[in-house]
């Protein structure tokens, strides 16, 4: 009785483990498929030398990349923008949208 409850229950976590791993996979695709449209989008509405700027800043600060990333797509879907975007241009934005720097001053007495 023992060893026929003990397999049933191998058989049950084997299964849930199979499912949670399915789900994973799953998820991991369409994060792929995601990203793959963003970087899509991205090419159409950047010049190269923005691309560039924009590659530099997400390995710097990927969230404000993100964040720039998720503002053109929204204005290109708005349709705000009607031609690609520059360099100059995704300069003004990230001067917008980058958090101010604090200065910092050391007196001595």
């Amino acid at each position: 009785m023992e060893d026929a409850e003990l397999e049933e229950l191998r058989r049950r976590k084997m299964a849930e483990l199979q499912r949670h791993q399915e789900a994973q996979v799953m998820a991991q695709e369409q994060q792929h498929q995601v990203d793959q449209q963003r970087q899509m989008i991205m090419r159409q509405i950047l010049t190269p030398p923005a691309r560039d700027r924009l590659a530099n800043l997400r390995m710097a600060y990927p969230d404000i990349a993100r964040l720039v990333e998720d503002q053109l797509i929204a204005l290109v879907q708005s349709g705000r923008i009607q031609q690609q975007v520059d360099d100059n241009t995704l300069k003004e934005i990230l001067r917008r949208v980058a958090p101010k720097k604090r200065e910092i001053k050391i007196e001595r007495v």
